[in-house]
């Protein structure tokens, strides 16, 4: 993708990934034991048993989803080993419909006090402790070339639970410029999350009533002072610890430039080949590229 900025790909959005993970575990190439890529296997046949359902409408408006997700497909207290995509585009930004429910979601009183205590070990390391209220997702669906998803109020400290998020939402915008590199910041030690770490794009917890396309536009100007010049969604994505990423892409004009916040303390632009990327990005920051089908 060396030269001109990448094209879009082409085709009609897609639910997948699913199969795809299912294969790899049976396979024995996720790492697990037989009985583990079984048992996996089981799990996500009735995660996809209760799918969501798409119900029509009389209206000239997107589909309503009528069924809603699972509280969860695994056993309490166990967290599961791979990625799921949960949908995969692309979308352009008009494509995306998003409904906030006004109730919003009460946790167990175990998981509500796992997050006290996250949020009392930040404020003993000096990092950020502020608590409030964030995004978390209720439902979705793919209807024709639209993505929906319903998402409800969820106290922000909940994502900091280990091995349990609560399916609380966080966009992720990948950026890249017309020579197709890729932009990377390294996390101020600070921070709460990530601290010290390499992290791709701009990315950030999404904000009560507010559309995940917005939170990626938000986030890309907060973090590095910079407008994209072209920008699609990606992918629905929910991680092991049950934290989902709305995932897009992000294409900078021909000579942007980026200033990088206080919430970065070096940043850099990772050739196009991931193959080329530096020592500092990790595995997880190399996955990215191959779940998205680019090449890695």
């Amino acid at each position: 993708m060396v030269g001109d900025r990448p094209a879009p790909r082409q085709g009609s959005p897609r639910s997948r990934g699913a199969g795809d993970l299912d294969r790899l575990g049976r396979d024995g190439l996720l790492g697990l034991e037989r009985a583990e890529a079984d048992q996996l296997h089981r799990r996500r046949a009735a995660a996809r048993a209760s799918a969501v359902e798409i119900a029509p409408s009389a209206k000239p408006q997107p589909q309503r989803v009528r069924a809603r997700m699972a509280a969860s497909p695994y056993p309490q207290g166990e967290m599961r080993r791979a990625v799921d995509i949960l949908a995969r585009g692309p979308w352009a930004a008009e494509q995306v419909d998003v409904r906030w429910s006004d109730e919003p979601y009460a946790p167990p009183p175990e998981r509500a006090a796992a997050a006290d205590a996250a949020i009392a070990a930040l404020r003993e390391r000096g990092s950020p402790s502020h608590d409030g209220q964030a995004g978390r997702l209720v439902d979705f669906g793919c209807s024709g070339d639209r993505l929906v998803v319903e998402l409800q109020p969820v106290r922000w400290a909940l994502r900091l639970v280990e091995g349990d998020a609560s399916r609380s939402v966080a966009g992720l915008l990948l950026t890249r410029d017309r020579a197709g590199r890729w932009l990377a910041g390294r996390r101020a030690p600070w921070l709460a999350s990530w601290a010290g770490r390499w992290a791709l794009g701009a990315g950030g917890a999404v904000d009560v009533g507010e559309s995940p396309v917005r939170t990626l536009t938000r986030e890309l100007r907060e973090e590095w002072s910079v407008e994209p010049e072209r920008l699609q969604v990606e992918a629905l994505v929910r991680l092991p610890h049950d934290l989902v990423m709305f995932v897009g892409s992000a294409w900078l004009a021909e000579g942007a430039r980026v200033t990088p916040d206080d919430e970065h303390d070096a940043y850099a632009w990772w050739p196009a080949d991931v193959r080329e990327w530096p020592d500092e990005a990790s595995d997880e920051l190399r996955e990215i590229p191959r779940l998205l089908g680019e090449a890695a």
